[in-house]
């Protein structure tokens, strides 16, 4: 998972996507980049790690222009190394570009670009996309692109690449700086542009970044097409490949992004909390008894408050999390993983002694984080705890962008719902149900990592290099 900002028409665009990059740090910290154009040359500047530490002022400086890309990556294909941080850039045609997504048939389009002449050089899939889009634009003549250039490009895409993504691109486009934001035919991936009073435009993965950079929202981009976005002038959509229903992730409702963003459907903090509330009828179905309503931090808090109304309980804060421990599933041992994250989590004993705990969580997925936290709370001596999830079991991987594993790897595909609270080392467990969320959501979206159902299909043997090439990253955590 990945998030990108492309801005256009603003002062000093180095220093504004370095302040938008932080805004949506937490869709990936392992690598970041900012790309920036000034009279047709691109100033690109990436590395390994967090938006404070990569973007010095002097850094900032050096990327001068007034349009510019900036990404945060978390690699879900590729190895995390520098050389697949974004943006990635050809210059020929000049086009500099960023998305957020996964490209399901990598394989053929490494065997199709190679027909053209072409080779990988990174194991990140937004160069495919690039290369597969500048070659749209090659094969309509070899500079001076118009509008009708990058339309049939983006066809290009859409025709060639399969999977999930929302891209934004800078290029030159009838002789002017152009900003191009197009997204996947079924619209998995989120994004959205914006513009603020002077006429500047942004695109971005979440509109937390128009909050911080002073933007407003103007819509969500619509899948299926491109937008073109130039300073002080109307936006320009074209629609070219749109799916019949759109079928936008649910998981970054229940997970992923910030509970302030924006979404087609809402707030997402408005949803998070509509599903929590079903979750509280739900459980209390049930016919369990609690006295507290605890959640796991930070993303589970809005369901836990809505939950904990539903059961006429009180919310506590019991655990507080320390946000300069790091991330502890790069350890290197069990122990050493166990011991960061203690550092990590750290829960408030009185919270916890003596009580009915429901413990609130977004999702499980392999089962240890979730285990560790029960350790950790039944050292503050318990009297019961409940394991409340308002997501239902992640039963099936995920190729379109979120990293869920292998099926054999899904703690809730391997086992049978009467073994999971003695797996987890709690009391009982309660998953919303598919209908609960289905019916709380009350649209149409992706949610294969709990149904099955891949709106993009996704062959056998497309699946088995998608894992092949998590599998190497992964560790016992």
């Amino acid at each position: 998972m990945c998030g990108f900002v492309g801005l256009i028409g603003v002062e000093r665009a180095g220093a504004a996507l370095s302040m938008g990059l932080q805004a949506i740090q937490h869709r990936g910290q392992d690598a970041c980049g900012i790309g920036t154009m000034l009279d047709g040359r691109f100033h690109l500047h990436k590395d390994l790690g967090q938006v404070t530490s990569v973007f010095s002022p002097t850094i900032v400086a050096t990327l001068r222009g007034s349009a510019g890309i900036g990404h945060t990556r978390y690699p879900t294909v590729g190895a995390g190394v520098r050389e697949d941080a974004q943006p990635f850039y050809t210059r020929r045609p000049g086009v500099l570009m960023a998305h957020n997504g996964n490209v399901t048939n990598l394989p053929e389009l490494d065997r199709w670009l190679k027909t053209r002449g072409i080779h990988l050089q990174s194991q990140c899939d937004v160069e495919p996309i690039l290369l597969v889009f500048a070659e749209g634009l090659a094969d309509r003549r070899p500079s001076g692109h118009t509008e009708a250039d990058v339309v049939h490009a983006v066809g290009e895409v859409f025709r060639r690449v399969r999977g999930a993504y929302s891209c934004v691109a800078l290029c030159e486009v009838d002789g002017q700086e152009t900003l191009v934001a197009f997204r996947d035919p079924f619209g998995i991936r989120p994004g959205s542009y914006g513009r603020n009073d002077a006429g500047a435009w942004a695109a971005s993965s979440e509109t937390v970044v128009f909050d911080a950079l002073g933007i407003s929202k103007v819509d969500d981009l619509p899948r299926g097409a491109v937008v073109l976005l130039r300073p002080g002038k109307d936006a320009i959509i074209h629609s070219i490949a749109p799916a019949p229903d759109a079928r936008p992730c649910v998981f970054e409702r229940i997970y992923f992004a910030r509970p302030d963003s924006l979404m087609e459907d809402g707030r997402v903090h408005d949803i998070r909390w509509a599903l929590g509330e079903r979750l509280g009828r739900e459980w209390a179905e049930r016919g369990l008894e609690a006295d507290v309503v605890v959640p796991v931090p930070d993303t589970s808090r809005t369901a836990a408050q809505a939950m904990a109304e539903v059961l006429g309980l009180p919310y506590r804060e019991g655990f507080i999390k320390n946000r300069y421990s790091g991330r502890t599933f790069i350890m290197p041992d069990p122990s050493t993983r166990a011991a960061a994250h203690r550092l990590k989590l750290n829960p408030i004993p009185e919270i916890f002694e003596g009580k009915r705990v429901i413990l609130v969580d977004d999702s499980v997925v392999r089962g240890t984080t979730v285990r560790r936290l029960a350790d950790l709370t039944r050292a503050t001596r318990p009297k019961l705890v409940h394991l409340a999830v308002y997501s239902p079991p992640v039963v099936n991987p995920c190729f379109y962008g979120i990293d869920m594993p292998s099926a054999d790897e899904l703690i809730a595909a391997r086992l049978a719902p009467e073994a999971l609270p003695e797996a987890f080392g709690v009391d009982s467990v309660t998953f919303l149900t598919v209908q609960g969320m289905t019916e709380t959501l009350r649209r149409p979206m992706c949610q294969a990592c709990f149904d099955g159902r891949y709106p993009v299909p996704v062959q056998p043997d497309e699946m088995q290099a998608i894992v092949a090439d998590r599998r190497p990253a992964r560790t016992a955590g």
